[in-house]
């Protein structure tokens, strides 16, 4: 049995999947422009990936607290993992588990037979996002490449 080799966030993401100064107006608009994004980058359909998003909404809040959110769904016809990060240009609810306005937002997308390695991605971010200092200069970061540096890491 062949041992899969562990995720990185350079799976997950690419300097051209990074919005900065993102505008949305509330969650409902933050996932249907987020889908629309992820759709044109990973080549699938941004209904889809919106209704699977709002899906995976109902069953609780992906806004994780810390003014982050990592709403995340698992898609058919994706070939590998897929991840879009948004730093808003103004705080929205996100109906957080602590109540509080999210201004960072990970969007993860699973292929459907990824099923065993969603939770280590899902993992992965929240551990590069819950460090405080990775956290507090994203919010600082002066440009998308510098966003995509503190997210991988280097």
């Amino acid at each position: 049995m062949t041992k899969i080799p562990p995720l990185t966030m350079a799976d997950l993401i690419t300097p051209d999947q990074i919005l900065d100064q993102a505008n949305f107006n509330d969650k409902s608009s933050a996932i249907r422009q987020l889908a629309v994004h992820a759709g044109e980058l990973a080549h699938v359909d941004s209904a889809i990936i919106e209704q699977a998003l709002k899906a995976r909404e109902a069953l609780g809040s992906t806004g994780v607290g810390e003014g982050i959110a990592i709403p995340h769904a698992r898609i058919e016809g994706l070939n590998g993992f897929f991840g879009l990060f948004a730093r808003l240009a103004k705080p929205i609810d996100f109906a957080s588990v602590d109540g509080k306005p999210i201004d960072l937002v990970f969007l993860l997308l699973i292929p459907l037979n990824a099923a065993s390695q969603q939770v280590s991605a899902l993992a992965l971010i929240s551990r590069r996002l819950r460090n405080k200092p990775v956290l507090e200069a994203l919010r600082g970061a002066g440009d998308r490449s510098k966003i995509y540096q503190l997210l991988i890491g280097s």
